[in-house]
């Protein structure tokens, strides 16, 4: 009995395998930022999640954390980098693209619900390599609005930003579907 199990299992995870190698890979390497961005919006929840999850300590007594529920459709109209008119040094090719990604996440903290709304600013390279991160800033701001959301931080280093690295590294590798 337990040879057939095994056998039936083995015969779905090789025709599951069959159906995921029939699915393209996807390449990052010669998209456009907001076919890019598109892609990323999809995974990010999914990504940033496993992120918190890795970095949470289990042996804290209190351990407030959040997880994302969803990220909204990116924007793509830049700001201005500087006080007053600011003029490029670097082509139009090579400057830093502006990407807006708004994010809503949920934190149970001392038994009671939380939902933010998460505003991210990321500036992203292409490089030969493909795309990079090369720095973000965010705001937290409650949902719904009740108050303003929070000064733009430096988040370089924070959930989502580790996120869009590893999805953009898996990207590159074409490791994604």
């Amino acid at each position: 009995m337990r040879l057939l199990g095994f056998l039936a299992c083995m015969l779905w995870l090789t025709a599951s395998s069959n159906a995921i190698a029939k699915t393209p890979l996807s390449n990052c390497q010669n998209q456009n930022v907001e076919t890019l961005t598109t892609q990323l919006v999809k995974d990010l929840p999914n990504y940033t999640n496993r992120i918190t999850q890795k970095s949470r300590r289990l042996d804290r007594s209190v351990d407030i954390y959040s997880y994302v529920l969803i990220a909204g459709k990116a924007e793509f109209a830049p700001l201005s980098l500087g006080p007053g008119e600011y003029t490029p040094t670097l082509p139009d090719n090579e400057q830093p693209k502006q990407v807006f990604i708004t994010t809503l996440e949920r934190q149970y903290s001392t038994g009671k619900l939380v939902q933010l709304q998460q505003y991210h600013w990321l500036f992203l390279t292409q490089t030969s390599n493909g795309w990079r991160l090369a720095f973000m800033f965010s705001r937290t701001g409650t949902y719904p609005n009740k108050q303003p959301p929070t000064p733009p931080r430096e988040s370089s280093n924070g959930a989502v930003s580790q996120a869009i690295r590893t999805w953009l590294r898996d990207c590159q590798a074409g490791t994604l579907r």
